[in-house]
């Protein structure tokens, strides 16, 4: 497309687009790509708030709910699966149906976990029952997915580590946000009414459907496209960066879901002191994922990954210190310093993921539009499995945190597994992206070299 314009048919559709063309992108695409941006925010930071709801809902569980640590972490658990499978089918969803189309859909699902919750949430209910809610809640993590496959395809490659960070960061401060919204019940009206939180988001949940019902708008050009989902399969670097996300990402939400539940389970704090605790560590690393995702459009995501992991490392390593001496204020700088590390790595990993596919483009001879072109399709497809994948770590965290204090009655085993798994990230994303960037990445999957992946 050369033209300034993006002209729509009926429904909010807009049957052209190319954010590569510096023309259309500053009259024309800059303004709606933005204006998209901000009302996917909105739908996504609320999809995460119901989606890590149970993190706060377990607080209000007190001995009247018959339910021991290891249950309510299971509670959790079972939510962050459903969240990581769901994310699969909504990725492709937004190519079926259109970007803004299923943004309205998937806001008001959110609808489901919330009322259900409302009716529930008492003593006396069976752990089945909660089970059965606390899966209805992961709906609210495949708005993830969707939100990042239809913003990606919004913005050029240039400026897709500071949207993505943006768009990321936005929804993972829905996190914090019912954490604190929870603090506030907890601190006023006491630990015996969830009900007030649930209620309070009903609203949100409609506002956030109607915003994106008359601001938001469809992209023609993406289309349902199968053979770029079976390519992201076959591609090495799918599960290679799904790997890499389940560090960063599957650290961010399974420890934001856990941290309440380890400061009551290990250091014996209350309801209202766990989660005037709580709510801190997932607002920092929410609001430095744009960083993350501005430093790698400026060094490379590659080298930020890898900075971040020997970082996060180090953190963990303070952290089974303290874990081990007891010492609940050294285990809250290491605790919330990998928070910090975990936001700062999902800008930078999902910055690489546009790169890498533009890169091999590149490396078999395309260039210009066309190498765009096959980085946006490749890229979309591989994001939700990447989303996916990587959502699986926070339930793996859970399990590991559960199996832990079923063991030991302390996080310390935990968190020496966690340290194991950093060191083996570290080490991939050396070996693959850095250690030889263009002749160990590229022909791994069948690609010539010539670009190096050091710029993804």
């Amino acid at each position: 497309m050369t033209g300034t314009t993006a002209p729509r048919r009926g429904g909010r559709w807009i049957e052209q687009w190319d954010p590569e063309d510096e023309t259309f992108w500053k009259e024309t695409g800059e303004k709606t790509a933005r204006r998209n941006l901000i009302y996917s925010v909105l739908s996504e930071h609320i999809g995460f708030s119901i989606w890590s709801l149970w993190s706060v809902m377990v607080l209000f569980m007190g001995p009247a709910y018959g339910i021991d640590p290891a249950g309510k972490f299971f509670l959790i658990a079972t939510a962050t699966l459903v969240g990581a499978v769901v994310r699969v089918p909504y990725t492709f969803a937004v190519a079926r149906f259109g970007g803004r189309n299923w943004t309205v859909f998937s806001a008001l699902m959110l609808l489901a976990p919330t009322v259900a919750a409302m009716v529930v949430m008492e003593p006396g209910t069976s752990y089945g029952t909660f089970l059965l809610v606390a899966a209805l809640t992961g709906v609210g993590g495949g708005n993830f997915a969707s939100s990042m496959t239809n913003i990606n395809a919004f913005f050029p490659l240039r400026k897709k580590g500071w949207a993505l960070g943006l768009n990321a960061g936005g929804g993972n401060i829905g996190v914090p946000v019912v954490q604190l919204a929870g603090l506030l019940v907890i601190a006023t009206a006491g630990a015996t009414h969830p009900r007030l939180l649930l209620g309070a988001y009903i609203p949100l949940i409609v506002l956030a459907a109607v915003l994106a019902a008359v601001r938001m708008d469809n992209l023609g050009p993406v289309r349902n496209d199968t053979g770029a989902v079976r390519e992201a399969l076959k591609d090495a670097h799918t599960w290679i960066m799904s790997f890499l996300y389940i560090g960063t990402f599957g650290s961010f939400i399974g420890y934001s879901f856990a941290f309440g539940l380890v400061l009551q389970t290990q250091f014996g704090r209350t309801p209202l002191q766990a989660a005037s605790l709580t709510f801190i560590g997932p607002l920092l690393g929410s609001l430095i994922r744009p960083v993350g995702g501005a430093l790698a459009d400026r060094f490379g995501g590659a080298r930020i990954t890898l900075g971040t992991f020997v970082a996060m490392a180090a953190a963990t390593g303070v952290v089974v210190f303290a874990s081990g001496r007891s010492s609940l204020p050294v285990f809250l700088v290491g605790f919330v310093a990998l928070f910090v590390l975990s936001g700062l790595g999902n800008g930078s990993t999902y910055k690489m993921i546009p790169g890498i596919f533009q890169a091999k483009a590149l490396a078999s001879g395309m260039s210009g539009e066309e190498a765009a072109a096959y980085g946006r399709r490749l890229s979309g497809a591989a994001m939700g499995l990447i989303g996916a994948v990587g959502a699986l770590g926070g339930l793996g965290i859970n399990l590991v945190f559960r199996e832990a204090f079923l063991s030991s009655g302390s996080g310390t085993a935990a968190f020496v597994t966690f340290l194991g798994f950093y060191a083996l990230c570290c080490a991939v994303t050396w070996a693959v992206y850095l250690r030889r960037p263009a002749a160990a990445a590229v022909p791994a999957v069948g690609v010539e070299a010539k670009p190096q992946l050091t710029s993804v």
